[in-house]
Order: structure tokens, then sequence, then C-alpha cells
């Protein structure tokens, strides 16, 4: 399970809005100065997102919580968003390669494109029917201990 500590900005009957800090592993490393994935890192350091979560116990604003993602729900995520129109983009080429052969390389691109399409589109509709389902949603695990320290929130 993929954990991450988080603070609750909204609590509501069975889910919770919370916001997560940023980190990034690079800023850590030996040669942090002249990698462009730290300089990257340190741009995005810092800011928060909002997610929403499961909470099956009843939170404050301002709670520290635990928030956690099955495994395999972001590796699966992440191969449907960016494979599925690659693989389709291909499988265009190549049937406009097939279905078009001798007429130029212009059908054979505009077959791909619309592969890729088609791949944006599934992706699309795959992401909204999963949007709802509790399995592929991140859950409150527990609450922390510790008060955040950065002072943008704090426990009533």
């Amino acid at each position: 399970m993929i954990e991450e500590r988080a603070v609750v900005v909204e609590a509501g009957d069975g889910h919770a809005w919370v916001e997560i800090q940023r980190r990034s592993a690079c800023g850590s490393c030996a040669v942090s100065e002249g990698c462009g994935t730290a300089t990257l890192g340190k741009l995005w350091s810092g800011r928060r997102i909002r997610v929403r979560a499961i909470a099956e116990e009843p939170l404050r604003v301002g709670d520290e919580v635990c928030i956690g993602l099955a495994d395999g729900v972001l590796l699966r995520g992440a191969l449907l968003a960016y494979s599925l129109p690659l693989l389709l983009l291909l499988a265009g080429a190549l049937l406009g390669q097939v279905a078009f052969a001798g007429a130029g390389e212009e059908p054979v691109v505009l077959s791909g494109v619309l592969g890729l399409g088609l791949g944006f589109l599934v992706v699309r509709v795959l992401s909204k029917r999963f949007q709802d389902d509790s399995r592929f949603q991140p859950r409150v695990l527990r609450r922390s201990a510790g008060i955040l320290t950065t002072g943008v929130l704090s426990r009533p």
C-alpha cells in the first residue's frame, strides 16, 4: 500500500478532503545541484494537492492523517493513461499503412492521429467509470500523532 501523510481540510460524511504536500527525493541526492530532475523537483516541492479520500471514522478540519492507496492502483492507472493512447497510435498507423499502401505518408499519419485520439477518448471514458469505484480511491488509514509544522493549518 502506498501511504502518505495529509491534513484534513474538509470533512464530510464518509469522506474527507485532504491536502498533501508534494515532495521529491531528488533533493537529497549527491548530484542534485547539476541534475535537471532535481531542479524540476525543487520547482514542484512545497506545492499542495487536494485529494478526496474515503474516511470511515469522523474527522475534523486540521487533523493530520495517513492516507493510503491500494497496491497496483497507481501502476494500473499510469499504464492506462500512457500506454493505451500510445498503443492505439501505433495500431492506427499500422492500419493506415496497410489500408493506404502506396498513397503516401499523409493517410498513415492521419490514421495514427485518429488512433491516438481514440486512445485518449477511451482513457477518459474508463477514468469516468472508475472515479467513484472505492477500490481506486485513497482511504484514510489512521490519524497521525504529530501536528503539521508548516503553519498553514492548525488544530482548532
